[in-house]
């Protein structure tokens, strides 16, 4: 017994002098390393490389592709970074510091040309890289423990009664843009976000009561929410509802980024200054009973 003791301690010791050469010391590297787990982790990009294998492993389960891209997006960030600021293509964990941090987020304000808001996004989605590296043990600091994250107060404005008049009731001529136009119109009336407005199929709509009903769950949150269907949106459904769309759609939904770049085209047509975009949809400035019986194009 004495023996097996002392061949374990001798054990550990070993792993403590090899972890303490690598700044890698903690007792959960210390315990997988005993134990022969290791994770061959131990550079950031490496890190990276797992975590965002495992989100893309959960890809239509349980993450979105949206998710999936943010993470790709940050991870492709760092890397430029890193050839930017320091001539190199990865740096080991017990590197990542909080200047090696603070640096990053300067990075994305200028270099990269990110908004503050859109700067402290994309570092909070790297702090979630940095949480995992913690929970495996193969990183035993937090680099984020002094750095703070802020968003700044956003406006970003509303559509009144006449813009969203001069949005339905416009003959734009161009399917494309009357396509935006119904979808963008829908998701006034219904107030729901891009991404649930895409996520909508047949099978979403019920009649309870002689009404009807869209009965779905925002992806964002994952509340269930049931929105009675007026007469617009009706029409607007009855108006598409003769053709199968992708993956049995409700609606021929654009990505996000065709549909806010056709919105601009849409606002220049229709004599809007304000900067419109799908989110606007849900920031409105109108009586739906006041304009229902006064749209005539749909």
């Amino acid at each position: 017994m004495n023996l097996q003791l002392d061949s374990i301690q001798n054990d550990l010791q070993t792993i403590y002098r090899k972890l303490e050469m690598t700044d890698d010391l903690c007792l959960e590297r210390i315990k997988s390393e005993y134990l022969g787990r290791q994770d061959n982790v131990c550079t950031l990009m490496q890190l990276f490389e797992k975590h965002n294998t495992d989100i893309q492993e959960q890809v239509g389960v349980s993450v979105s592709v949206a998710t999936l891209q943010k993470y790709n997006v940050c991870k492709k960030h760092f890397a430029a970074f890193l050839n930017e600021k320091y001539k190199r293509c990865d740096i080991r964990l017990s590197e990542l510091t909080f200047t090696v941090i603070h640096d990053f987020d300067i990075y994305l304000r200028t270099t990269a040309g990110q908004n503050p808001n859109t700067a402290t996004k994309t570092m909070k989605t790297f702090k979630t890289i940095t949480i995992l590296g913690r929970k495996m043990g193969a990183l035993n600091h937090d680099p984020f423990i002094n750095h703070h994250f802020h968003l700044e107060p956003v406006n970003r404005g509303f559509l009144t009664d006449e813009e969203i008049m001069k949005i339905a009731n416009k003959d734009f001529g161009i399917n494309r843009l009357e396509l935006v136009r119904d979808v963008f119109i829908f998701s006034c009336f219904t107030g729901l976000a891009y991404i649930d407005v895409s996520n909508l199929t047949p099978d979403n709509i019920v009649t309870l009561d002689d009404k009807q009903w869209i009965m779905t769950k925002r992806q964002k949150t994952s509340v269930e929410t049931n929105v009675l269907l007026l007469d617009i949106p009706k029409r607007i459904i009855t108006k598409y509802g003769h053709k199968t769309y992708r993956d049995g759609k409700l609606l021929p939904v654009l990505t996000n980024q065709k549909i806010n770049a056709y919105l601009k085209e849409i606002a220049d047509l229709c004599g809007i200054k304000k900067n419109l975009i799908f989110h606007l949809a849900r920031h409105r400035e109108f009586c739906k009973h006041q304009i229902i019986n006064r749209l005539n194009c749909l």
